[in-house]
C-alpha cells in the first residue's frame, strides 16, 4: 500500500493538474494534444480499485449508439499496466470503454500519464465526483475521500472542483445524519435539502419518515425540525441546537467539525465569553477514534 508520503505526491502535483486531464466531457470536438494517441481496444484494461461499481446498462447503450455514430470524440486517460507489459490500466472514461466495447470499435484514443497507485485513486475519486448522476451522499462521501486521504482542503476542492466552498460544506454535513436517512437521499426518497434540514434534529430518522410519508416540502420538514425543537424537555439541550440561537459563523464551524470528526458536534457559546463543545458518539468505537484524533501529537 502507498504510505502517506506517497499520499501526500498526489496533492503535490497538485489538484488543478489533475483536474486538467478529467476535462474530458466538454461537448463539442476533442482538444488538440500532441499526448492523444490510439491504442487497440483489446490492450486497455480496467482499473479494479475504480470507485465506481455500476455502470447502468441503459446508458451504456444510448453511450454506445453515439459512440458507434461520432466515434469517441475525448480520449481516456490511461497509464502503463503496473504488471502487464503491452497493456495499459484505465485512469479515467472506464464508461466510454466499456460502451466502445459494445459499439465494436477497435481502437480508442488515449492520453497515457505516469501516475502513482495513490494517484490513480484521486483522480477515479474527482472523475466520480463530475458525474451528473451522482447523488448528494455520495457526492459527500467522495468530498471525504479527498479531504481524509489526501489531505485536500475544502478550499482547495471547492477551487479546483469549480464549486463554492458552501456547497462542499453542506454536503459534508450530511455524513453526520444516521445511517437510515443517509439511505434515503441515496435512494431518492429524499432531497438533499430535506436531509439539511434534518441535521440538526435529535430524531433526524423519525422525523425523515413523517416527511416521507407526508411528502413534506423542505420548507414543512424545516417547520416540523423547528417545532420538534421547542417541544424538547431538556432546555439546555434544545438551546444549544436550536439554528436561531446561533451566528452562522458558529453553525458553520460546527458543520465543518462534525463533517470532519464524522460525529454530531454543538458547539456554546457563554455570554462572559467562554463555552462549551459538545461531541456526540454513537458507540465505542467512535469514543475509540475520537480519543485516538484528540491523542495525536501531529
Amino acid at each position: 500500500m502507498s504510505d502517506s508520503k506517497s499520499a501526500k505526491r498526489g496533492l503535490g502535483r497538485g489538484l488543478s493538474a489533475l483536474m486538467a486531464d478529467l476535462d474530458l466531457d466538454t461537448p463539442g470536438e476533442p482538444k488538440p494534444t500532441k499526448d492523444r494517441t490510439m491504442v487497440p481496444i483489446e490492450q486497455i484494461t480496467a482499473n479494479p480499485d475504480q470507485p465506481r461499481r455500476h455502470f447502468d446498462p441503459a446508458a451504456l447503450q444510448e453511450l454506445a449508439e453515439s459512440l458507434r455514430q461520432r466515434g469517441v470524440l475525448q480520449p481516456l486517460i490511461v497509464r502503463k499496466h503496473p504488471r502487464d507489459e503491452g497493456l495499459y490500466q484505465i485512469v479515467a472514461g472506464e464508461r466510454r470503454w466499456r460502451a466502445a466495447q459494445m459499439a465494436q470499435l477497435h481502437e480508442l484514443p488515449v492520453i497515457i500519464r505516469d501516475l502513482t497507485d495513490t494517484e490513480v485513486l484521486e483522480v477515479a475519486i474527482i472523475e466520480n465526483i463530475q458525474r451528473a448522476d451522482l447523488n448528494a451522499i455520495e457526492e459527500a462521501a467522495s468530498f471525504r475521500q479527498l479531504m481524509d486521504r489526501f489531505g485536500h482542503t475544502q478550499e482547495k476542492l471547492a477551487e479546483a472542483l469549480n464549486k463554492s466552498r458552501s456547497h462542499i460544506a453542506n454536503l459534508l454535513r450530511l455524513l453526520t445524519l444516521p445511517d437510515p436517512v443517509q439511505d434515503y437521499v441515496k435512494d431518492g426518497r429524499l432531497t438533499a435539502g430535506h436531509a439539511r434540514a434534518l441535521i440538526t434534529a435529535d430524531n433526524a430518522a423519525t422525523l425523515a419518515r413523517r416527511v416521507i410519508d407526508g411528502g413534506l416540502s423542505v420548507r414543512e420538514t424545516e417547520d416540523l425540525v423547528r417545532r420538534q425543537g421547542k417541544n424538547t424537555t431538556s432546555g439546555e439541550k434544545s438551546q444549544s441546537r436550536r439554528k436561531g440561537d446561533k451566528d452562522a459563523d458558529t453553525r458553520v464551524l460546527e458543520g465543518d467539525l462534525s463533517a470532519q470528526l464524522k460525529m454530531a458536534v454543538a458547539i456554546d457559546h457563554a455570554p462572559h465569553g467562554g463555552g462549551t463543545i459538545s461531541i456526540t458518539y454513537k458507540n465505542l468505537e467512535e469514543l475509540d477514534r475520537l480519543c485516538q484524533l484528540l491523542g495525536r501529537s501531529n
